[in-house]
């Protein structure tokens, strides 16, 4: 899975899978050869048990961390989605450096300053909602190709695992991640060390790995990066496929039945290869081990949409066979395209390109998935605000700010959806939540650095005068911050740019 869409082609050229045949297969088993011999015949999942119970089996969407920031994450859906979310997806900083990073561009620390990860990772835990951390993806580099030692990587590791606080991974194995050997090797060496050192602390971690599959099953790079977690001595919980992208020809089948044939048959090959590492199967057999993700709407592949009644289809599937888990790529394209969107056919990151009609495939695919949210700590004040230690300016209703600004109430970190000054307080309870100017992200945290703007040695520009007409280009320090004149203007005191950066002729500036 990748936020880059448009991938080229198929991973699959040129091969064809029939549905349709495959149930005539299993119904003239039957009715030709006999109960005894069609048992014989007959995929070994058919007479395993029924799966995870309910309340054991989880659903949780990925969800790209990078594409909302500012003003986009006043309107995010992370929180709104049922389950939880795969966060997508931690690698590499580079093809060389074993720096983790959120998609390349933004390291731990900068994807907090600019996507607020931390806190909005702590929000989903007071909900019961289940933060899972994917490292890998389509795209970039995953760490265990960048890191060139088993120790290094660990720690890599495990530096993202106890920062966000999770207790379950995802290994999005694709492309060039799924066939280097080396890289295979290191990642099952790290992360059995993880879980090794986890589980004698008390603290166990669940370790899923996501691959591409076929109608017909997983490739050989897929079964071979199972088994050499495996035989790397990682504990699997699970192994998730991605049904979607197949880039053959489907014989007619839809996506959902085109999904349902690949969990079938990834069924199959899954019993295969726990017995041929003689790995035990939990009792409740292979379904309470495996998980399936589709890509929700439009497909990279053009002509495979997967609809709504298709992730009815899927989840009806998955209910009666228990399977454990459910995800689906992505919670940001869980929306209809707005009406501005020129060509809904063009597969976009931030909707699904098919008429929705008000629904959200999320609620779809996660029916009969059981969560029960963490009961609340009844408080009996509200929080009160220090500005010395607050990570964002605590809000004045005399302020001005734009959208996408964050500000801090009543312990609470807000974020604005428009340009506002004044109007109701960011948590007044009588105002509904489409109709406020703010929208809640998570609360301050207790080792939130307190909020200060870069500064400017003394004598790097001349010093602000209200008296004085400044034209565009020119640039200034007040209270030692740096700020460059975006218009002509006098009298205008340019911290106001801080918050509002609409309406105020200054912008602030970091460095010289």
């Amino acid at each position: 899975m990748t936020g880059i869409t448009g991938r080229a082609g198929g991973r699959f050229e040129g091969r064809h899978f029939s549905f349709l045949r495959l149930v005539a297969t299993f119904v003239i088993l039957a009715l030709v050869g006999g109960t005894a011999v069609a048992a014989t015949l007959l995929p070994a999942w058919l007479t395993q048990p029924s799966g995870a119970v309910a309340e054991e089996r989880w659903f949780a969407g990925y969800y790209d961390v990078t594409l909302e920031s500012g003003e986009a994450l006043a309107r995010s859906n992370l929180n709104e989605t049922p389950g939880g979310a795969v966060l997508a997806f931690v690698v590499a900083a580079s093809d060389t450096s074993c720096t983790p990073s959120w998609g390349i561009a933004h390291r731990l620390g900068e994807a907090d300053d600019e996507f607020d990860i931390d806190r909005r990772v702590e929000r989903m835990q007071e909900l019961g909602l289940k933060p899972v951390i994917s490292f890998g993806g389509a795209a970039n580099t995953e760490l265990a190709r960048a890191c060139t030692d088993e120790a290094t990587l660990q720690r890599a590791y495990t530096r993202v695992i106890e920062r966000y606080g999770v207790d379950t991974i995802d290994l999005d194995l694709e492309n060039d991640d799924l066939t280097d050997e080396d890289a295979a090797a290191r990642r099952a060496e790290a992360i059995s060390r993880i879980q090794h050192e986890r589980s004698a602390a008390g603290d166990p971690l669940e370790v899923w790995v996501t691959l591409p599959v076929l109608p017909d099953g997983l490739n050989e790079d897929g079964i071979a990066a199972i088994g050499s977690l495996l035989d790397g001595g990682v504990e699997l919980a699970g192994v998730n496929i991605m049904t979607m992208n197949y880039g053959i020809d489907l014989g007619g089948a839809t996506m959902g039945e085109a999904a349902i044939q690949a969990l079938e048959s990834t069924a199959t090959q899954l019993t295969q290869l726990w017995d041929s590492h003689r790995t035990s199967m939990p009792t409740s057999g292979v379904w309470s081990i495996m998980g399936a993700t589709p890509m929700i709407g439009r497909n990279d592949v053009a002509g495979e949409i997967f609809t709504l009644d298709d992730a009815r289809l899927l989840n009806q599937f998955a209910t009666k066979r228990g399977l454990m888990r459910l995800s689906m790529w992505s919670i940001n394209r869980d929306r209809t395209c707005g009406t501005n969107y020129p060509n809904p056919t063009v597969v976009s990151n931030e909707c699904s390109g098919v008429d929705q009609a008000g629904q959200t495939f999320a609620e779809i695919l996660a029916e009969g998935y059981d969560y029960s949210a963490p009961v609340a700590t009844p408080t009996t004040a509200a929080a009160i605000d220090d500005p010395e230690t607050s990570p964002y300016p605590v809000w004045s209703s005399t302020q001005f700010y734009s959208a996408g600004v964050r500000i801090v109430w009543h312990g609470g970190v807000f974020i604005s959806k428009w340009w506002v000054q004044g109007g109701t307080e960011p948590d007044d309870p009588a105002i509904p939540a489409e109709a406020s100017a703010w929208t809640y992200l998570a609360p301050v945290l207790p080792d939130d650095a307190p909020y200060s703007v870069p500064t400017l040695p003394e004598g790097t520009y001349p010093e602000w005068n209200p008296d004085t007409l400044y034209q565009q280009g020119e640039r200034v320090l007040y209270d030692g911050v740096g700020y460059e004149a975006r218009w002509w203007s006098t009298d205008q005191v340019p911290d106001r740019s801080l918050l509002d950066r609409d309406y105020s002729p200054w912008k602030p500036l970091t460095e010289p």
